[in-house]
């Protein structure tokens, strides 16, 4: 089962945040990519709903509502559209616009009207989609696995990519043996298999350019070394799947994967908490959200970590940062957080969108600061 997902770049990221129109719809709905879609649909009407009665309220023109109504509509009758999905879908809709992406990631079913799209939940794809590529790398085969954190792995098709070492262009013309007869086998073997790992490193490229996943080696030795030492892609997982693909099979190949997986994400929380901890120390940290807020409107915050479900409705001054909250969340008042996630992210800040038992002092919000303010 494939899970077709839409990862957003950061320039596309970087469009959506600056968007500006009276009546933008964000709706966040679950899927399932074994489901034909029936459930998934009903919930989309259901949040759509919701949005058009928010749009009205607020005022929303009549021809507005109906446009975004219209291009829901249209997506809803698209039966191939709903036959390849991922664990969510989020939706961007304007009355001139509709955006989708395909997420890896589990989220909430919501719907937020605001003058600005919701983004929170979108970043967490990019923050920690919980996806990887596997390379399975044996001297007699290569393959590129996708792997999720629930279903099963799927192939990856790789142009250019050598069947196994004995196919890469130039091998067989090695010599076993020096000029004065003597066996050369150990040198020549390594020097066929780093070219091997070279050609294999230049065939993922395409397919790992932009990309932030972690990459997770499963290979023996000595290709395990070889290979991390002609790899050029910067997310390559420092633990590898130990032994040979070949003898393994599929499931524990996943299932070992998905362990490497766990352990890239907890180091990476770990590391955050512990940089957390160290700023505190130095009075560069914050936890209420009207304190981040100002900072965040000045470009003082480095790093700001959000809890990914949370909506603290209300305003943030466009030039002051004050913020005003709000009592109920409708088509005037838009997420807080959402509105700081966005200030650092143009100001060139890091958005980390985690649970909110990952959180440091379990708020909706911390932030982490360039500088004592």
């Amino acid at each position: 089962m494939n899970l077709h997902t839409d990862i957003p770049s950061r320039t596309e990221i970087d469009a959506l945040l600056a968007h500006r129109d009276a009546a933008s719809v964000s709706i966040y709905v679950p899927t399932d990519p074994a489901s034909p879609g029936d459930a998934e649909r009903i919930e989309l009407k259901n949040l759509a709903s919701e949005g058009a009665r928010q749009l009205e309220e607020a005022g929303a023109a009549k021809a507005d509502r109906d446009a975004i109504a219209e291009q829901l509509a249209a997506l809803d009758s698209d039966e191939t559209f709903w036959r390849y999905q991922a664990r969510s879908l989020a939706l961007f809709a304007t009355p001139v616009s509709l955006l989708t992406f395909r997420l890896p990631n589990r989220l909430v079913a919501q719907v937020q009207v605001a003058d600005r799209f919701h983004l929170k939940p979108l970043l967490r794809a990019v923050t920690f989609p919980q996806v990887a590529f596997v390379l399975a790398l044996a001297q007699g085969s290569v393959r590129l696995l996708e792997v999720g954190p629930e279903l099963g792995s799927w192939d990856v098709k790789v142009s250019d990519l050598p069947a196994d070492a004995a196919s890469v262009p130039g091998m067989a013309s090695l010599p076993d043996r020096s000029p004065r007869g003597e066996v050369k086998g150990a040198p020549v073997q390594k020097v066929r298999m780093r070219q091997y790992c070279r050609q294999v490193d230049q065939a993922l490229r395409p397919i790992l350019a932009g990309q932030t996943v972690p990459l997770i080696l499963a290979a023996a030795e000595p290709l395990d070394g070889i290979y991390r030492s002609v790899n050029t892609y910067p997310h390559l997982a420092s633990r590898s799947v130990s032994g040979s693909p070949e003898v393994a099979s599929d499931s524990d190949l996943v299932a070992d994967a998905r362990t490497v997986l766990d352990e890239v994400y907890a180091a990476e929380l770990a590391r955050v908490r512990e940089l957390f901890e160290r700023r505190a120390s130095q009075g560069r940290t914050m936890l209420d959200v009207g304190d981040i807020a100002r900072a965040a409107t000045f470009g003082a915050v480095d790093t700001v970590i959000v809890d990914i479900d949370d909506v603290v409705p209300g305003t943030v001054d466009e030039d002051s940062g004050a913020v005003t909250f709000a009592e109920v969340d409708d088509a005037v008042a838009y997420g807080i957080v959402d509105e700081i996630a966005r200030r650092v992210w143009l100001n060139g800040g890091r958005v980390l969108a985690l649970r909110r038992e990952d959180v440091p002092g379990g708020g909706p919000a911390a932030g982490i600061l360039r500088y004592a303010v």
